[in-house]
């Protein structure tokens, strides 16, 4: 996945409506309407949110006759999960080291009390 499409993942699902989109559609596939029903805001607003996430390749709109299926696509979900990957691993070393300093501080204040 290229920086630019990973940018557009990130930025579709920095909103907490298209993120409970996505939470709907893991359930299987839906129409708009069906998907506007649990939101306080306008069909025209998640049509909006539906084109961000279609654009990011989050999802998938296609026709079959009159109604309009919205689909998940785990693809670029996985590509962004596989990119956080990588600097968790970075994290998990940060924290292990901070760990062992704090166990280290730990036992020099323990063996500082007992030589008083």
């Amino acid at each position: 996945m290229t920086s630019d499409c990973l940018s557009l993942v990130f930025a579709a699902l920095a909103d907490p409506t298209r993120r409970a989109i996505l939470a709907r559609l893991s359930t299987g596939e839906s129409s708009v309407t069906e998907i506007a029903k649990p939101f306080k805001i306008s069909l025209p607003a998640i049509t909006k949110h539906l084109k961000v996430l279609e654009r990011s390749g989050l999802i998938t709109r296609s026709r079959e006759a009159q109604w309009r299926p919205c689909r998940i696509k785990a693809k670029p979900m996985k590509d962004a999960v596989d990119w956080l990957e990588h600097y968790r691993a970075h994290w998990e070393e940060s924290f292990d080291r901070l760990d062992e300093y704090l166990k280290d501080l730990q036992t020099k204040e323990k063996n500082h009390d007992h030589t008083k």
